[in-house]
């Protein structure tokens, strides 16, 4: 994944989302496959986001996606499935009517992971070494018992 930048963040997000068709139908094979292939690749690129990898299988899909700071994984399953199902129902239209009986096409459920540059263990780490050392990214921070023994020296030498 690559670190991606806007006007005031630098930011390297990436989500690994898995989604099912209602009632777990194996549906999503051949024509159905290649077309949703199709139009998750043209949801990612209209907006903004980098698809790493698509797999899908005939009952669930996975994608491993990367998207702005600011978009929240729901809303990147949400709109994937929204706009895939329009585009799959008015494609197919014989599948909604044989398999979904007038309900939409992909199940409520949605599994999310974040997929990230470190490991937890490494992130625990390196949080743990700052706060020992108190860096920050603004320099030094004092410890409420230094903080303390600043004051008393300060207040001592009046």
């Amino acid at each position: 994944m690559e670190i991606l930048s806007s006007s005031h963040a630098k930011h390297c997000l990436g989500y690994h989302i898995i989604f099912c068709p209602k009632y777990r139908h194996q549906i999503l094979e051949g024509a159905v496959e290649v077309e949703l292939k199709r139009i998750i690749g043209e949801t990612c690129k209209t907006y903004g986001w980098i698809l790493h990898a698509l797999e899908i299988m005939p009952d669930h899909v996975h994608v491993f996606v990367q998207a702005d700071h600011t978009t929240a994984p729901v809303e990147i399953a949400k709109t994937m499935k929204s706009i895939s199902a329009v585009h799959i129902f008015n494609t197919f239209k014989d599948l909604k009517k044989r398999r979904f009986w007038g309900s939409g096409m992909w199940s409520d459920g949605t599994f999310y992971s974040s997929v990230g540059g470190a490991r937890e263990e490494a992130v625990k780490r390196y949080i743990e070494a700052n706060l020992a050392t108190g860096d920050t990214p603004r320099g030094k921070v004092r410890t409420q018992k230094q903080r303390g023994d600043a004051l008393t020296r300060k207040n001592n030498a009046k």
